[in-house]
């Protein structure tokens, strides 16, 4: 299975990884698509789902590795605040605050490499022991859709296949929301996080 890179992405992603045969296979080599997980997340606040995205600069041709993470506003603080303020009463988020931080700290001028850089921290933080491989060419794939447009049908039926809730911070306020950022699933349930991931 070959997935597309990731901003902190969805607990799906990770738990397609983990539950399949072989390396986590990820496109290095298509277009850039506008409005997906590749620069968003999504995390639960007490307002509900609030979406985070990354500002990029796309250039002609737009391809994946040649996206630029941008400057433009105080992106890099606002997101680390909203993370603070959405999980900083969560169980493990002091746990593993100050391995997160530095990706909202330090500057990348690739979106691909700064989503790789992520990638493999999260699955040294949840115990994935699993190689990443990059596609030399592109493969297109029918992968689970990434954009906004499709989240909730992709969201129904992730629930439908892994309908289990976990400890959420503002599940009495919202109820259970399923699929949100990986983020979501560590601060939450730390070291269990590895055994969520691996329930049929």
């Amino acid at each position: 299975m070959i997935k597309n890179i990731t901003y902190f992405g969805p607990i799906s992603w990770y738990r397609d990884v983990v539950q399949n045969d072989g390396p986590a296979v990820i496109e290095a080599c298509e277009s850039y698509t506008k409005q997906t997980f590749r620069n968003r997340m999504q995390i639960a606040t007490a307002n509900g789902v609030q979406t985070l995205s990354v500002p990029v600069s796309v250039p002609c041709g737009g391809k994946i590795r040649d996206v630029a993470v941008s400057d433009h506003g105080n992106w890099r603080h606002q997101h680390w605040e909203a993370l603070k303020t959405a999980y900083g009463m969560s169980p493990f988020f002091e746990y593993y605050a100050d391995e997160v931080q530095p990706f909202f700290t330090e500057r990348w001028e690739s979106l691909f490499d700064y989503d790789l850089a992520i990638t493999r921290k999260m699955f040294e933080l949840l115990g994935i022991t699993k190689d990443i491989v990059l596609t030399t060419t592109y493969h297109p794939s029918p992968n689970t859709p990434l954009s906004d447009s499709s989240r909730c049908f992709y969201k129904a039926e992730r629930l439908k296949e892994h309908p289990s809730p976990y400890y959420q911070t503002f599940q009495r306020r919202h109820g259970f929301i399923p699929d949100l950022s990986i983020l979501d699933l560590l601060f939450n349930e730390g070291p269990e996080a590895i055994l969520y991931l691996q329930k049929p």
